[in-house]
This record gives structure tokens, sequence and C-alpha cells, in this order.
């Protein structure tokens, strides 16, 4: 691939990634609204059901397709998630390996939750992590801004 492509397929994928995290934001409201309760309505658990798939999206986005694209544009070997998440920190897009590691710890979770009580707390979870991945997308843009600015 090109330099040209990885550039196009880092725009392609910070646009899926800015995307994601918009409804991730509009689920976290409607869901903080609602609050943390041991017993939900059926709309407010719909609406803690759409928060865990968007956050699970968002995570996988960030880590699977954003993080691994920035690897190929500054020429890195695409290795293992391990080294891509080392990488990020090395970056400064995060602050330790562990930040990512809890985030993709909960999207694990998520996938994982069928028991209604683990899915109240995944929920509580879910509605504290938001924020952190809400600010580590705009963490990644604002790192990335400046190969999707080059002119190729």
């Amino acid at each position: 691939m090109t330099d040209y492509n990885n550039i196009q397929l880092l725009k392609e994928n910070l646009e899926a990634m800015d995307s994601a995290i918009s409804w991730l934001e509009r689920s976290n409201g409607i869901c903080k609204n609602n609050g943390i309760k041991e017993d939900y309505a059926d709309e407010e658990y719909d609406a803690f059901e759409t928060l865990s798939s968007r956050y699970a999206r968002a995570i996988d986005l960030i880590v699977r397709k954003v993080l691994r694209t920035i690897d190929l544009v500054e020429f890195e070997q695409s290795g293992t998630l391990i080294d891509t998440v080392n990488r990020a920190e090395r970056r400064g897009l995060i602050n330790n390996v562990n930040v990512l590691r809890t985030m993709t710890d909960l999207r694990n979770e998520i996938a994982h939750d069928y028991i209604k009580a683990e899915l109240v707390e995944a929920f509580e979870n879910i509605l504290h992590q938001a924020p952190q991945v809400i600010t580590l997308a705009a963490r990644i843009k604002n790192y990335a801004e400046r190969y999707v600015n080059m002119n190729c």
C-alpha cells in the first residue's frame, strides 16, 4: 500500500471513529439521565443495550482500525495488538497500557455478559468509561491530523 492509500485509509477510519463517538455520546447522555438502578423499564434497558453496543463498536474502531492504521502510516510493523497498544502509549495517546486494557476488557465483558445482574454492573462501568473513550478518540484525532492534512 502506498503512503497515499494509507493516509486515505486513516481518513476513512477516523471518520468512522468520529461517527461512532458521536453515537456513543448520544447514548451516554440518554443513559446518564436514566441513571444506575437495580431494575430498568424496558425503554431504559434498551437504551443501555444501545450504549453497550456503541461502546464496543467505538473501542473496536479505535483499537483494531485507527491505531493500527496510524501504525501503517508511520511505517511500524503491524505486530500484535499489544504492540499496537504499546505504541499508543509511546505516542502519548494513553497514559499507560492499562487504560486501554480496561476499556477493551469492558468491551469483552459486554460481548459475553448475559446475566442481568452482571449487565447492570457493566452498565455502570460503561457510564464511567464512555467519557474516557470519547477523550481518547479526541486525542487520537488530534494526533492523526498531522497525516490527514498532508497533501500526498
